[in-house]
């Protein structure tokens, strides 16, 4: 099968960094493409094996299985150039949660998935969250379950719960990861701990952690019960915890889900704006 990838920025670069890796190039030929093809040929001197083509138009024409990693409000444009050029027998696959798989099926008429990645895959770890339109049959959504299974571990979901899942496998990392810079910088401010040393020791913590949890030694709450014993200094922790956290979380959803919701409103209106063209 030959797959293409249009899009090489952050996340696409991802993808095919992580198929690589897991050797996914030696059973199919990969394409890739960009809207500034010279960032697709520097990526090429790192990534030899995958073939560049100088337009997306171009990259559909031979490609059975096509992931799109561009920004949301780029695909309504995007979409109306390929869709003469797609045919039913192929697959295509968009990254990005604002837009549904059915809205996909309404503007363009080959086979439709959606793919949500993870920075996590990069280390071929982690989830991804997988959605299948109409078209797709049996055989299509194991191919495409199969093919994230070699970089992830894929979740099937409903599209109603698209942004949380996204927020937490996609945007997480980044959260989980500020929350830890800012362990770090309080231990620096309030201690004598070099920085070095306290992202060392935070670095390896987590590292850790993840390991106590993949092997199944505890859950989330049972590992705070077993390090929070009465009357401990873990429990006074805990007590600044709940004072500070509060609600913090579920502002944080809710300051996703608005911009979630402001991104399917200009997309809709772009995909309107199309419609009445044709």
């Amino acid at each position: 099968m030959k797959i293409g990838v249009i899009g090489t920025g952050s996340m696409g670069t991802i993808l095919l960094e992580s198929f690589i890796d897991a050797h996914v190039y030696r059973d199919h030929d990969f394409m890739m493409t960009n809207r500034s093809i010279e960032k697709a040929y520097e990526l090429s001197e790192k990534l030899p094996m995958i073939e560049v083509v100088e337009s997306s138009t171009n990259l559909v024409q031979h490609c059975d299985l096509i992931f799109v990693c561009v920004k949301p409000l780029q695909f309504p444009n995007l979409l109306r150039d390929l869709k003469d050029h797609l045919n039913s027998d192929q697959i295509l696959i968009s990254i990005t949660s604002p837009i549904t798989v059915s809205q996909l099926e309404e503007m363009i008429p080959s086979k439709v998935a959606r793919a949500i990645p993870s920075i996590l895959n990069r280390a071929m770890t982690g989830p991804s969250l997988l959605s299948f339109g109409e078209r797709c049959k049996e055989a299509d959504r194991a191919f495409i379950y199969e093919l994230m299974s070699t970089i992830s571990k894929p979740l099937v979901i409903d599209e109603s719960i698209t942004r949380v899942s996204s927020d937490i496998v996609s945007c997480g990392p980044a959260f989980m990861s500020y929350l830890l810079q800012q362990f770090i910088d309080g231990a620096t401010r309030q201690t004598q701990i070099s920085k070095e040393d306290a992202t060392t020791l935070t670095t390896n913590m987590i590292i850790g952690l993840g390991k106590l949890l993949e092997k199944g030694f505890y859950t989330l709450p049972t590992l705070q019960e077993r390090v929070c014993v009465p009357g401990g200094i873990t429990g006074e922790g805990i007590k600044v915890l709940e004072q500070e956290v509060d609600y913090m979380f579920d502002h944080l959803f809710q300051q996703t889900h608005a911009k979630y919701y402001e991104d399917q409103e200009l997309i809709s209106n772009l995909m309107n704006e199309h419609t009445r063209k044709r």
